[in-house]
């Protein structure tokens, strides 16, 4: 080997990035390589550009509200598939821009384009040259699933990395999968004129656990398009322009199919298995959550490429852990943030905490609020949705909570704030709601699961502090 590095550090997305703003502090010896476009997969095909592409259909699917609020007119508005297209585009671009923007140019020719395979946990081999690293961390990613049974001609798969390329939109397509990109783009896709199909195996939709949220959310995106499921789902081409689409006794021919189908470990050719660990059947080795190292080795994962949550602040925070124990001497145990994903479709499906679950039976008690007949929520026309918050039945902790909730991508911060510093249901009572908003949905749901918990025989029935309780008072 004619090459010796302190950290190497494979992909340069959202983990690969904060891994190497902790490393920098500590070293320069360190080399960046990335085989993939550079941008992040959150800026390039993921979070951004998709909600570019779904406020335009919700703001496009609002007419049908207008004569509900006395607004005439909205049978004239049209879509132009081009330029929503290409706006998309515009503001994608931007985003990669500004990600590109933060610090590649510092790394110079630490930043390597190239495939890079593990000979050992501290060697190396990138574009045919051997390199020796003391620490090693790896955040490659992930990639679009596409189910080796699909027999189907590229032109009639879309997929989450290629949709916003599209200049216009099939007629008629075929979701399959009810994941939380599935539905988002689904749901988007329908609003902006095309005949959507939803489809999967299972009645579980979007991450929710519930059986009560499950059940609300078919009942509310139903009314939308259709949703199949409950039976094996087959894919068939037909012709050399359609595909044929059947899930139990239900068969429709449509012009594509989107792949919901989920996103794997980007790991092929990567060589993990030269780390001399067991593997799982995903082809990953156990790692440790709190420091992110993989048994005792002096190797990293991090990101969508450890096949757990998949999500940017949760890929942020681990490159971070990561980069942080690779370049000190004693390893340091992270706390992980309290979980939180939304799902940002029409009403917002929401999970903070713990999902329902995820939570022992026996132990907890919850609190729910329907967003039919809540004030703010009939102000807006945005009258739907379901929120459950969970509590401890001795105490009332708060533990979790599953939503379909208009702004429930708000509601859930709140939560998850909260399950963070441990609250209970009382200190979240004695929390000021101002009036009209959806968080008074919130509180109702509290009050609701407050009268269920054991020990509120020994609070007190006011929601707000006692000043022997709080000296100080509420304001300064």
């Amino acid at each position: 080997m004619n090459k010796k590095v302190d950290v190497a550090i494979i992909g340069a997305g959202s983990a690969g990035l904060s891994a190497w703003s902790e490393v920098k502090k500590k070293t320069q010896n360190v080399i960046m390589i990335n085989s993939g476009s550079y941008g992040t997969t959150c800026a390039r095909v993921g979070c951004m550009p998709s909600k570019v592409f779904l406020q335009t259909a919700n703001d496009f699917y609002r007419r049908h509200k207008f004569t509900e609020l006395g607004i005439s007119g909205s049978d004239e508005l049209r879509i132009d598939a081009q330029a929503v297209m290409q706006r998309v585009r515009n503001l994608r671009d931007r985003f990669v821009r500004g990600v590109l923007s933060g610090g590649f140019k510092e790394l110079g020719d630490r930043n390597i384009k190239g495939h890079a395979r593990i000979l050992s946990p501290q060697s190396i081999e990138v574009n045919g040259e051997k390199i020796a690293v003391d620490k090693l961390i790896v955040a490659t990613g992930s990639v679009v699933n596409i189910p080796s049974s699909w027999n189907l001609s590229e032109n009639l798969i879309i997929t989450s990395d290629s949709i916003f390329e599209l200049n216009e939109f099939p007629k008629k397509i075929a979701v399959i999968g009810l994941g939380v990109i599935s539905l988002e783009l689904g749901q988007a896709m329908s609003r902006l004129g095309v005949d959507v199909c939803m489809v999967g195996q299972s009645r579980r939709i979007a991450g929710l656990t519930d059986p009560q949220l499950i059940d609300e959310a078919h009942n509310i995106f139903s009314r939308e398009f259709p949703i199949w499921v409950d039976s094996e789902v087959k894919v068939e081409q037909q012709g050399m322009d359609k595909v044929k689409v059947t899930c139990g006794e239900r068969c429709e021919v449509f012009d594509a199919v989107f792949a919901g189908t989920g996103r794997r470990p980007n790991i092929d050719g990567l060589g993990l298995e030269n780390l001399g660990v067991s593997l799982n059947s995903k082809g990953l080795p156990k790692i440790d959550p709190s420091t992110m190292q993989v048994e005792n080795l002096p190797v990293y994962l991090a990101g969508d490429l450890t096949g757990e949550r998949g999500l940017l602040h949760e890929a942020s925070d681990e490159g971070r852990i990561a980069g942080y124990n690779a370049v000190n001497d004693k390893q340091q145990c992270f706390v992980r943030r309290a979980p939180l994903g939304i799902v940002f479709t029409d009403p917002n499906i929401v999970i903070a905490g713990s999902g329902y679950q995820g939570l022992n039976q026996e132990d907890f008690v919850s609190g729910e609020v329907s967003y039919e007949g809540q004030g703010r929520a009939l102000v807006m026309a945005k009258n739907k949705g379901l929120l459950k918050v969970y509590g401890g039945k001795q105490d009332g902790k708060i533990l979790g909570a599953e939503m379909l909730a208009p702004s429930g991508e708000h509601l859930g911060h709140l939560l998850a704030w909260s399950i963070q510093q441990k609250l209970t249901v009382f200190d979240m009572l004695k929390m000021p709601f101002y009036h009209p908003v959806v968080e008074e949905g919130l509180r109702t749901a509290l009050r609701d699961l407050s009268h269920k918990v054991v020990s509120s025989r020994d609070c007190s029935s006011s929601e707000l502090a006692f000043c022997e309780a709080h000296p100080e008072g509420g304001l300064s």
